[in-house]
């Protein structure tokens, strides 16, 4: 694998792991000198869903599939925007509460454009990524549907 593919691979990535925000923001800070503005969500599981009670998460993922929807939504987010990087991962597997779940990191010269492309990033990748969430609450298991 030539170091341009495994770099990529490092910048999209569906993994079973938790991640480091602080490797993942310098990993985008590196990309280049010109990055004025670093924007970053976070996506963390929680303990209550529409009014019920949670103890954990399990997401599912398309194998493949979910990995070729974020290179997706990189590539656009990287033409559409004026930005310079952006790294786009998520986990899958039993998450408890309180643990990452996703996280979308985008560097810009200005934060106004990083802000706008991390939006869209994270907007996309719950309508067109195949990933799954299975909450697990008293009353049982219960697939979410929506995305918010």
């Amino acid at each position: 694998m030539s170091t341009v593919k495994s770099d990529e691979a490092m910048l999209v990535r569906v993994q079973r792991e938790n991640f480091s925000i602080d490797v993942e923001i310098d990993r985008v800070r590196n990309r280049s000198k010109r990055i004025g503005g670093i924007a970053t969500f976070l996506g963390t599981a929680r303990d209550r869903s529409q009014g019920r009670e949670i103890s954990s998460i399990t997401f599912e993922h398309y194998e493949g599939m979910a990995q070729k929807k974020l290179r997706e939504i990189r590539t656009r987010a990287l033409q559409d925007f004026d930005v310079i990087e952006v790294v786009i991962l998520h986990r899958y597997g039993d998450i408890a509460i309180g643990e990452n779940i996703v996280l979308i990191v985008v560097g810009a010269e200005h934060r106004a454009e990083a802000f706008k492309a991390c939006k869209w990033c994270i907007d996309e990748l719950k309508h067109i990524t195949p990933i799954w969430k299975l909450e697990h609450t008293p009353e049982g298991e219960v697939w979410v549907e929506q995305h918010p």
